[in-house]
């Protein structure tokens, strides 16, 4: 994420804002400005809604957290 903003920087946008449905805050390797993020949720695996592991899962109409 962090290259993509700064890539798109490049072309001198007049902004840039990070939105995303999922953030896991504790997770996060580099400082990122999310401004936008429908969820904050803890270190886990999730699954469904386009969301997968190992190809199982993103047909779901929901999102689970997977036990591990």
């Amino acid at each position: 994420m962090k290259r993509m903003i700064e890539t798109l920087g490049t072309r001198n946008p007049a902004s840039v804002h990070i939105c995303t449905l999922f953030v896991k805050r504790e997770k996060l390797q580099v400082d990122l400005d999310i401004e936008y993020a429908a969820f904050s949720i803890p270190n886990a695996f999730i699954v469904g809604y386009g969301l997968d592991y190992d190809q199982q899962g993103r047909h779901l109409k929901e999102v689970y957290s997977l036990k591990m």
